[in-house]
């Protein structure tokens, strides 16, 4: 019963952290982290090497499956799998029809993160301090470049695939995002709402290349440096609050401004933008609820946290 009870967690956690990975701007591994499987996850993926491929090829499924934790990681990667197929179509409606009101959903949750991960820091110092610093500037600097061109080359998509999940288990760097910045990210959106196999199965290689690799640097880091890791993935995560900012004005390849209604969605669909413009927002009926949605945002990630204390006592 009670490895039923911390399975369903477990599926509820990797369901947390693909509904993040679907969304510009919020990290899987924020949620990883906050929900206290962040280390976890990271050594199981270092544990897919030398000893894995040896335990396979002599066919010790048994030891291969305790090795690398595999009952652990894919019950989490199930979860993550069924929020990407089940959210996106729901992100797609709301970034489409709401984007102010998601957007502060989203930015009240990120406020909870940055609080919640930075008091993981046992013990500040001059180092842990630059590295906030340092986290922050980087995170910062991404929000203001422009996305590349839409791109559905196989190769492409490969490479897509190892940048993005390599940014997704990285606390406070989007893998979405950094899709948006490579031009692909509606080209993926779209791929997983039409099922679109080709542009999925190059997706997936991609991930399935950069996954165990970069496991492998974060895990090393984590350990031997932990502080300096926690602070600078706070300032990631800081940093990307630019991105998240629910106020923009947004402009099309030519640079000119598109029009847009009273919540923000874009009057003309069709039209392709590569830039934004953050603003101050009308104070009105519909800042206030969007400040309410933000709070909303910033509970759902304090109470998250309180559950998965909750749990892990239990």
């Amino acid at each position: 019963m009670n490895l039923l009870k911390n399975n369903i967690a477990t599926f509820f956690k990797g369901f947390a952290m693909g509904t993040a990975n679907v969304i510009p701007g919020v990290s899987g591994g924020t949620i990883a982290l906050i929900l206290g499987i962040f280390e976890r996850i990271i050594d199981s993926l270092k544990c897919f090497d030398g000893e894995a491929i040896k335990l396979l090829i002599k066919g010790k499924f048994k030891a291969f499956a305790t090795h690398t934790d595999l009952g652990f990681l894919s019950v989490v990667l199930l979860g993550v799998i069924v929020s990407i197929f089940t959210v996106a179509k729901l992100l797609s409606f709301l970034f489409l029809n709401y984007p102010i009101f998601i957007w502060s959903y989203f930015f009240g949750l990120i406020i909870a993160s940055i609080w919640l991960v930075g008091k993981t820091i046992s013990s500040y110092n001059t180092s842990v301090i630059l590295f906030l610093i340092l986290g922050t500037a980087i995170a910062a600097s991404i929000t203001i470049l422009n996305p590349a061109s839409e791109n559905d080359s196989f190769f492409y998509l490969v490479i897509c695939g190892i940048v993005a999940v390599c940014s997704m288990i990285l606390p406070g760097i989007s893998g979405s995002f950094v899709l948006v910045l490579m031009g692909n990210y509606e080209l993926v959106l779209r791929s997983i709402n039409e099922f679109n196999i080709t542009n999925l199965v190059a997706v997936a290689i991609g991930c399935a290349i950069g996954l165990p690799a970069f496991s492998h640097l974060l895990s090393w880091l984590y350990k031997t440096y932990k502080n300096q890791t926690i602070a600078m993935l706070t300032g990631f995560i800081l940093g990307s609050l630019a991105v998240i900012w629910p106020w923009k004005y947004s402009y099309d390849t030519v640079g000119n401004l598109v029009e847009a209604n009273k919540f923000g969605a874009l009057v003309n669909t069709d039209v392709k933008i590569i830039s934004y413009e953050r603003i101050l927002p009308h104070i009105d009926g519909l800042f206030f609820i969007a400040i309410i949605i933000a709070i909303l945002g910033f509970l759902s990630i304090y109470l998250l946290e309180k559950k998965a204390i909750h749990m892990k006592e239990e």
